[in-house]
């Protein structure tokens, strides 16, 4: 299963009631249709940036969730035609890649994958280093 992240923004008239019922409602479809909920967090009323059916404010909410990509087009259908969600957006989360070791069953360790090194991490190579301040770029980016 992959892993997704649903953003709604709802109409800011809406009772805390009801937006708390429709995210029972899109978390229960979800599970019904063979997804599992990672998270559920309500970021509350914000700005929006522009607006949208004349609301300048909406109620956020986020779910992260595990499902098949069918549960996506079905939640996504269903979202389009609820009066209360402004705006949603759903998203796939790449999961990193792990270092795993297999055991084929034969006493030998398999090859480990690698992570991809941390950009706080200096690399282990060898070379000469460019300092960027001192680059044919740099002094025209600065002036």
């Amino acid at each position: 299963m992959r892993r997704y992240e649903l953003m709604l923004v709802l109409r800011p008239d809406v009772a805390d009631e009801r937006s708390q019922a429709l995210i029972d409602r899109t978390t229960r479809q979800l599970v019904a249709s063979g997804g599992q909920i990672v998270k559920v967090a309500p970021w509350g009323r914000r700005r929006l940036a522009y607006s949208i059916d004349r609301h300048r404010e909406g109620s956020y909410h986020i779910v992260v969730f595990e499902g098949p990509p069918a549960a996506v087009a079905d939640l996504e259908r269903a979202l389009q035609i609820t009066e209360e969600v402004l705006r949603h957006l759903v998203t796939r989360i790449e999961r990193p890649v792990r270092a795993v070791r297999r055991d084929d069953g034969a006493g030998e360790i398999g090859e480990e994958t690698a992570l991809p090194p941390a950009e706080d991490e200096p690399d282990d190579e060898e070379g000469e280093r460019i300092d960027e301040s001192e680059s044919e770029a740099a002094p025209a980016a600065i002036e």
